[in-house]
């Protein structure tokens, strides 16, 4: 089994937790621009609280009984199916009216690209791994580097659709994000199921704590940047208004 130093532990588990507490915050958040209560926002936030965590924690004690951990062709690969249940039924949540009513809340498109700050953890834990010999560099460093600028842009992203402009990078933004965690998806399988020959394994992948972030962690990044695309594509740029009243123009001159 696989058995990280603690400091690495803490890592992994901090960016873990620190996204979905965003995501709960940014729900709250906007529930209450939506016009609803701070009882109903705080309802709201509790709710997405108690799936996200109840996932997170179900997630935990599986990886704990090492069920993740499967041989092709023998078991059943239970990984890359909870990653895409879990996609789904976050994609199905949205569709729940006060969940909606949040999402489309004035000033939410910039927001929703704050989660994606704490990614910066996670491809550091990857990186620091694959330093200490317990991740093969085919996919710490593609995983790991791309969710560091994923993370360090994500604010800068949400600071600029802030301030009404950006649109456009905010789009090649959520692009190279779904194909980060795409990326890292596909080499985690082809290399946690040895489909490629690597040292060392990636066998730690499907074990804790890492197996929280494909099973956990990607599935709702993945989400938010679903709904930011959409979002994204619908808001149009307000017209510049005139800087200058129009000139009245000079009255003919009448002849007398």
């Amino acid at each position: 089994m696989y058995d990280p130093p603690g400091y690495l532990w803490a890592l992994t588990i901090a960016g873990i937790v620190a996204i979905p507490a965003a995501t709960c915050i940014v729900l709250y958040g906007g529930a209450l621009r939506a016009g609803q209560s701070r009882a109903r926002a705080a309802l709201l936030g509790g709710g997405a609280a108690v799936v996200l965590g109840g996932w997170f924690t179900a997630s935990a004690v599986i990886a704990g009984h090492g069920w993740y951990h499967a041989q092709l062709g023998r078991q059943v690969p239970w990984l890359p199916i909870v990653v895409a249940g879990f996609l789904g039924l976050l994609l199905a949540l949205r569709r729940i009216p006060a969940v909606a009513r949040a999402l489309a809340a004035p000033r939410m498109v910039s927001r929703l690209e704050l989660p994606h700050s704490f990614r910066v953890i996670e491809g550091t834990a990857f990186v620091l791994m694959m330093a200490l010999g317990h991740l093969p560099a085919l996919f710490a460093l593609p995983a790991g580097l791309g969710d560091i600028a994923a993370g360090i842009a994500a604010p800068l992203v949400a600071l600029s659709l802030a301030r009404g402009t950006g649109r456009r990078t905010a789009l090649w933004f959520n692009a190279f994000g779904m194909t980060d965690l795409i990326s890292a998806l596909t080499l985690g399988a082809l290399t946690g199921y040895a489909l490629v020959n690597v040292t060392p394994s990636g066998a730690p992948i499907s074990e804790l704590p890492l197996a929280l972030i494909p099973t956990a962690a990607v599935p709702l990044l993945f989400a938010l940047h679903l709904t930011s695309v959409p979002a994204l594509l619908r808001t149009r740029r307000t017209p510049l208004r005139a800087t200058a009243p129009r000139t009245a123009a000079a009255p003919n001159p009448v002849a007398h």
